[in-house]
């Protein structure tokens, strides 16, 4: 399996740290609003990664932060009168749901910012103890950027340039930093934010130095995989190179990996341009797996671009994906109930040998860099042969082991292509009918109270002419 390091600009062979086991560190949304689908993407790629890893027999502690303390956050709180709290819960649970409905699964550990402060002060400290970092009068605490002589060695940018860069950038306040190139570690409390007490002044913790802390306690010092957009090259992921290396006296993260940006119909998104998609809207157009699709059928490092006719298109061929396996299924099922053996044939073996070559391909592309373009193009390819060689006379054997191949390179790219039927459990049944009752004994209390029992249970009711309609939330 060979990855593009971004560290070293060229393809690799991948060698975990550990035989047989993947560390790996991806940087998670800051909680201050619904996540849009620029977030979809490495959220999207590098679950797919993990998954690949699992599946060539790794495993994988995949570790994924939530930011719940940023400027944005304390904006958003303020705007609204609540606290940085209840707007970063809000969100993350948010987040958890559009998670879900794109098929992403929940990391090995989801830690927040504001749950690891103690570990982040003591880095912090470590790195004053060693010369890397120094306090200002007022409290703040600043890292030396010169005092780490490879700063730089991820983005590749020069620190005679970004010296001459900062100084038109340089900003009120920042006076009582040593050079212009340091970064802040750790910042004083303003009025009516969230604070946290430290040996400097009461405040909180610059960004950066979060996901060192998080990555260390939760992986190790040193790690395998840490991914992000491309966006988190400079400066955030070469800031915590730049702490890690220099608290832990020894190399971060042996591959980076980086997702390319998405565009809104060529253009960047931004909410100036009236562009900006998040994840909820989509889901309220299509479902959110063929959003999962239209990202896995370009490859991670190259730009996206989303618009409403790549994402008709994407649609349409996961419906082919998901058709040719419904076609398998029911010829498996119908073939079980034939009096006949179920066994495959002589020919049928043979065919099942070429069925096993697409695995190859799909296989050999996801070694290629995690090139998922490609797999898609073999997952076609076997559903190309499934249509043409699985009949309504081919035994459930053939008819089966085809199927499972398709589902299970399917599950590696995180696409559900068998349709379950929904059955609501006996309680819930009850309780829909019990709420019926209430409303024709117009006992209306209680039948609010039943909707927002169901709705604690993931279950949404909506009153039709045609009777009571339920989903999943």
């Amino acid at each position: 399996m060979k990855l593009f390091n971004t560290l070293t600009r060229s393809m690799e062979e991948f060698v975990p740290l550990e035989e047989g086991k993947v560390r790996m560190y991806v940087c998670g949304p800051t909680v201050y609003n619904l996540i849009h689908i620029g977030n979809a993407r490495p959220m999207i790629i590098f679950d797919t990664v993990r998954r690949y890893m699992e599946y060539k027999g790794y495993e994988v502690n995949y570790v994924s932060n939530f930011t719940d303390v940023d400027d944005k956050i304390i904006k958003k709180a303020q705007e609204e009168g609540v606290s940085a709290q209840e707007i970063s819960e809000r969100y993350i649970e948010e987040c958890k749901k559009d998670m879900a409905g794109m098929n992403v699964r929940p990391a090995t550990t989801h830690p927040r910012a504001t749950e690891e402060i103690g570990g982040m002060i003591e880095m912090i400290q470590t790195l004053i103890d060693r010369g890397y970092a120094y306090a200002a009068e007022d409290g703040t605490v600043y890292f030396r950027v010169k005092m780490f002589r490879e700063y730089g060695k991820l983005s590749h940018k020069n620190l005679d340039d970004l010296q001459s860069g900062f100084r038109a950038l340089k900003v009120s306040g920042e006076e009582q930093k040593e050079d212009p190139l340091d970064f802040v570690l750790w910042k004083p409390k303003k009025e009516g934010e969230p604070f946290w007490p430290s040996p400097w002044c009461d405040g909180r913790p610059g960004w950066h130095i979060e996901c060192s802390v998080m990555s260390k306690k939760y992986l190790g010092e040193q790690i395998d995989i840490h991914a992000g957009g491309e966006d988190l090259i400079f400066p955030h992921h070469e800031n915590e190179i730049a702490q890690s290396e220099c608290c832990n006296g020894k190399p971060f993260a042996r591959y980076w990996m980086h997702n390319a940006f998405l565009n809104i119909d060529n253009k960047k998104m931004s909410k100036s341009l009236g562009n900006f998609r998040t994840v909820r809207e989509i889901s309220q157009e299509y479902d959110l797996q063929v959003l999962r699709f239209f990202m896995l059928n370009a490859h991670y490092r190259s730009p996206l671009n989303f618009s409403r006719e790549l994402m008709e298109a994407s649609g349409n061929a996961l419906d082919r994906i998901v058709e040719a396996a419904g076609r398998l299924k029911d010829r498996k099922e119908a073939a079980e109930k034939r009096e006949e053996s179920p066994k495959a044939s002589g020919e049928e073996q043979a065919l099942m040998e070429t069925a096993r070559t697409f695995v190859t391909k799909f296989e050999n592309a996801m070694d290629d860099d995690f090139n998922t373009a490609d797999a898609l193009a073999a997952v076609f390819e076997l559903v190309k042969f499934a249509n043409t060689s699985v009949t309504d006379a081919s035994s459930a054997e053939f008819a089966s082991g085809v199927l499972d191949i398709l589902a299970k390179l399917c599950d590696v790219l995180g696409l559900i292509i068998l349709k379950q039927d929904e059955i609501l459990d006996r309680e819930i049944e009850e309780l829909i009918e019990e709420r019926q009752a209430a409303r024709k004994a117009k006992n209306f209390a209680r039948a609010d109270e039943i909707r927002e029992e169901l709705l604690s249970r993931g279950i949404i009711l909506k009153d039709t002419r045609e009777g009571v309609k339920w989903k999943r939330a």
